[in-house]
């Protein structure tokens, strides 16, 4: 009988830690229920976006263009 009272202490105190996170939100207090890993997600975030946002040189342009030019003239003579 053991397990079942000790299952029933585990869940109280799991509802328990989910109502602390729940009430913490609404007060917005500032507590961040995933702690470090909400910052690590928002630096990485922040990088992608910054990496996203930079212009492409005017090489990889240049190359790009030719890659193309390259793919469209074999196209016709090539068969499926």
């Amino acid at each position: 009988m053991q397990l079942g009272s000790n299952a029933g202490k585990d869940k109280n105190m799991e509802h328990k830690k989910f109502e602390t996170i729940r009430s913490a939100r609404r007060r917005g207090d500032g507590r961040d229920p995933l702690g470090t890993n909400s910052e690590i997600a928002r630096k990485l975030k922040q990088y992608y976006d910054d990496i996203v946002s930079e212009e492409v040189p005017d090489r990889f342009t240049s190359l790009l263009s030719q890659l193309e030019e390259r793919e469209e003239s074999s196209s016709p003579t090539e068969k499926d």
